[in-house]
């Protein structure tokens, strides 16, 4: 009797690998967590844990030999984010990985104006190379993360204008990439863009929250340069900076505002809309 394929999962102990993990564990598939610290590992059925940085490519090979999917969740913002993941990427190659399934980010592109959105291209572009077949996640904003935008105050402050964001929930996210795992040579060497089924301004978005939640949130629309300032109290290298002050910049540009149904072709069931996230959550 022929083994059935192995799975490996990355940010187990995280937001969107976690929801994988757990949807594979209740669906019966064997699967291999790779994780940084085993204590905070998930302990589910059919799962093995094995301890692997990113940045440790002699532990990420061990780890991932015999493996034949891969889903690798972008590794935390750091300036070196990009060396991490291509360490991570030779080694699943040199582990004889066959495929592999990355979260990456909507217009992913050398030139994002989101700027963590170049370290997404560059990691498409390593994977591209690597001999491996591949589906790329490409996940707009996520909805989970709205809320937290907004200060003590209620209100959410950036440089976004009157752009818009086509903002999807995490477990979205995870129910197509557990689509793909299931079956990834359907989905061999595509890119998926995940989006939720509207655009929203940021002012809608705190009109949402605001309607749902029975407090008062709204977007103050800041300048480039209000923005740096607002932020510089944080203490936070530029490059981090650079990044929180594009999220909203990005936004303004319209890159992401392109409602997409690819989360409906890959899972068969309709994206959530940021009032149904919402009131999940409520």
């Amino acid at each position: 009797m022929s083994q059935p394929p192995v799975v490996a999962v990355t940010g187990s102990t995280g937001a969107v690998g976690g929801r994988v993990a757990r949807d594979l564990a209740a669906r019966g598939i064997p699967q291999r967590l790779l994780v940084r610290d085993a204590l905070r590992a998930p302990r589910l059925d059919g799962a093995e844990v094995h301890v692997a940085r990113y940045s440790d490519g002699d532990a990420a090979r061990a780890a991932l030999r015999g493996v034949d999917t891969l889903l690798m969740v972008s590794a935390s913002e750091t300036a070196d984010r990009v060396e991490h993941h291509r360490t991570f990427v030779e080694a699943a190659a040199a582990a004889g990985v066959r495929s592999i399934v990355y979260t990456s980010f909507l217009a992913a592109a050398p030139d994002a104006v989101f700027t963590l959105g170049r370290d997404h291209a560059a990691t498409e572009q390593i994977i591209r190379s690597s001999g491996m077949s591949w589906t790329f996640l490409r996940d707009n904003f996520y909805m989970d993360m709205m809320e937290l935008f907004a200060g003590d105050d209620g209100v959410i402050r950036g440089p976004a204008g009157e752009g818009r964001c086509s903002l999807v929930s995490r477990a979205d996210v995870a129910a197509t990439a557990v689509a793909v795992l299931r079956d990834p040579s359907v989905h061999a060497d595509t890119a998926y863009d995940l989006t939720g089924p509207e655009a929203l301004s940021m002012a809608e978005v705190a009109e949402k929250i605001s309607a749902v939640r029975g407090h008062p949130v709204r977007f103050h629309d800041e300048t480039v340069d209000e923005a740096y300032a607002s932020r510089a109290a944080f203490g936070a290298p530029r490059w981090q900076v650079d990044a929180w002050v594009s999220t909203y910049t990005a936004i303004a540009s319209g890159d992401l505002a392109g409602v997409s149904n690819d989360v409906e072709r890959v899972t068969g069931r309709p994206a959530q809309s940021f009032e149904e996230f919402l009131g999940a959550v409520a």
